[in-house]
């Protein structure tokens, strides 16, 4: 059977194009590989928000070759925002990539890798010993491996609601790269969600650039209206909203719905208004707050979390000082925070830049406040009780099994001791007590499981041993 390797970098507008590819290759006859070394077709599903990931992408690329110069048949295919942005570069920059899909060009994609699949015979499963000495291509560099499946690959699904962008904030490629808005219609997500929810996922994502931004042109449909409709996944979540967008009404409307995960994402990037003019932010300092008092008059018990960056061009010191209030008043369970990165193509690459050593300082001031509150957010859960979403075995620690709250905090607990993954799938809603919060997240113990999200399940037998002491 021919097999196809992809690794994604980036959002999850990406993690959902890779799904896309991945269900594309599966229907065209091909298995998922493991690893890229027993692959035929290896995609790289890249991200240029930001120069790290433009030249971990390149990096990727270029440890890539060693399998081209393995075997010349395998074919290495370059698909994802910086595939778009630099198509005609890319060639002179890696030419031993065969070829280059951008963001709109995913079904182009998948009819490919259809036509290609009669040329593959089976290919040899490389051994422990070729993989050690391959050790490049075995770590993903920052991305990830997709669409392997395992026992709970299935239980998270991505379902893309819109592409592209019509906002242009001046430090932001994904207009250019990814088009303007292109909303899904209503009744082709909904069979989306059904025919997922109906493959086993107990927790749907909705995936859009600004996903709250979303209609229906037909029926005038809006973001809230939509969730309403959905035939119901065991839990609902979605990235990224704008707070443009978020309404009174439709937080209102959002709060009716029991199987919504209780966090928002609510990007900041600035606490400055004149910051977030030249970011052509859409909204002021004023317009953020009263989002705030929205989320609390209507979801008091949700989470919000936010994007920041610091050393946007032009950012003052009194500038960042308004953004970092902001973080101290302990408003945010936990925050992406960036140093501004110059993207080739937009505006804000044309001006002055504020000095590095200044944008690091501040940056080391403002991850230590979010870190207070992020700490102390996840202390709370301390002596209570998480309904947590199984991921399966910790990849740090085989003897530890991931899980993931409502609130999209990581919880770790060490393995029952009647763990199977194939059981453990079927019941997949973990009640772990938390006995000790971390920056990252929670660890505890499982004490009940249950095979639906409501339900009260079954006890749990403890451990032995306390791993977690050790």
């Amino acid at each position: 059977m021919a097999r196809i390797y992809i690794e994604t970098f980036g959002c999850q507008m990406n993690e959902a194009d890779s799904q896309y590819i991945a269900d594309r290759a599966v229907a065209a006859g091909y298995a998922m590989a493991h690893h890229p070394e027993e692959a035929n077709v290896v995609v790289l599903n890249t991200c240029t928000v930001r120069d790290n990931a433009e030249r971990r992408a390149y990096g990727r690329m270029h440890h890539f070759k060693l399998l081209k110069e393995r075997d010349p048949g395998v074919r290495l295919i370059v698909t994802g925002c910086l595939a778009e942005q630099d198509r005609d570069r890319m060639q002179g920059l890696a030419p031993h990539v065969d070829a280059v899909f951008g963001t709109k060009e995913l079904v182009a994609l998948g009819d490919r890798l259809d036509a290609w699949r009669a040329e593959y015979d089976d290919i040899a499963v490389v051994d422990d010993e070729t993989l050690a000495g391959d050790a490049l291509l075995v770590q993903p560099f920052g991305g990830t491996a997709d669409g392997i499946a395992d026992a709970f690959s299935h239980l998270r699904a991505f379902v893309t609601v819109q592409r592209g962008c019509s906002y242009y904030c001046t430090f932001c490629i994904v207009p250019h790269v990814r088009g303007r808005f292109d909303h899904r219609p209503m009744a082709e997500i909904i069979e989306d969600v059904r025919a997922r929810v109906e493959a086993g996922a107990r927790e749907v994502m909705l995936v859009g650039q600004t996903v709250n931004a979303w209609h229906d042109a037909v029926t005038g449909a809006r973001f809230g209206d939509l969730c309403a409709a959905l035939p119901d996944p065991e839990r609902l979540t979605f990235i990224s909203p704008h707070p443009k967008d978020f309404t009174e009404g439709m937080l209102a409307q959002l709060s009716r719905l029991p199987n919504l995960n209780p966090r928002i994402h609510l990007p900041l990037q600035s606490g400055s208004d004149a910051v977030l003019r030249r970011m052509n932010r859409k909204y002021t300092r004023a317009a953020f707050e009263e989002r705030i008092v929205w989320i609390r008059k209507h979801l008091p018990a949700w989470a919000i979390t936010t994007d920041i960056i610091v050393g946007f061009p032009g950012e003052s010191e009194s500038d960042f000082e308004q953004t970092l209030e902001l973080v101290r008043a302990g408003i945010f369970a936990n925050a992406f925070t960036f140093m501004y990165s110059q993207r080739r193509g937009t505006p804000a690459a044309r001006w002055e830049q504020v000095p590095q050593a200044i944008v690091a300082e501040r940056f080391r001031r403002l991850v230590e406040a979010q870190n207070a509150s992020t700490q102390a957010y996840h202390a709370r859960k301390v002596g209570g009780v998480a309904r947590c979403l199984l991921a399966g075995t910790s990849k740090k620690d085989p003897a530890k099994l991931v899980s993931k709250s409502g609130d999209n905090v990581t919880v770790i607990a060490p393995k029952p001791p009647d763990y199977v993954d194939e059981a453990y799938a079927r019941t997949p809603w973990l009640d772990v007590a938390v006995d000790a919060a971390h920056l990252w997240g929670c660890m505890g113990r499982v004490v009940r499981k249950a095979a639906l999200v409501n339900d009260l399940g079954r006890a749990v037998v403890p451990p032995a041993i306390d791993l977690i002491a050790g």
